[in-house]
């Protein structure tokens, strides 16, 4: 092992309780997911005037509910193009 995993390994274990180390390669995944479709519903949001249901503001604040915002704007709020 290099240097690098040893501290890795090591600042983990002090760190991150045990119980959620196990479940970091699921997590981190669905971390990005998370991220990625908050921004892309964020970019639709505000270059878009138009929406089925609600407002901008009510979408921009719905964003920021987990991963449910992003996937209800997506699928109710959109407005068509």
């Amino acid at each position: 092992m290099d240097i690098f995993s040893q501290n890795l390994q090591q600042y983990l274990t002090q760190s991150v309780p045990q119980g959620l180390v196990q479940y970091l390669p699921f997590l981190i995944p669905l971390l990005i997911i998370e991220v990625g479709l908050m921004a892309a519903a964020l970019i639709h949001i505000f270059t878009h005037k138009t929406y089925r249901r609600g407002n901008r503001v009510l979408w921009v604040i719905l964003s920021f509910v987990q991963i449910i915002g992003p996937v209800l704007y997506f699928t109710i709020g959109r407005g068509d193009e």
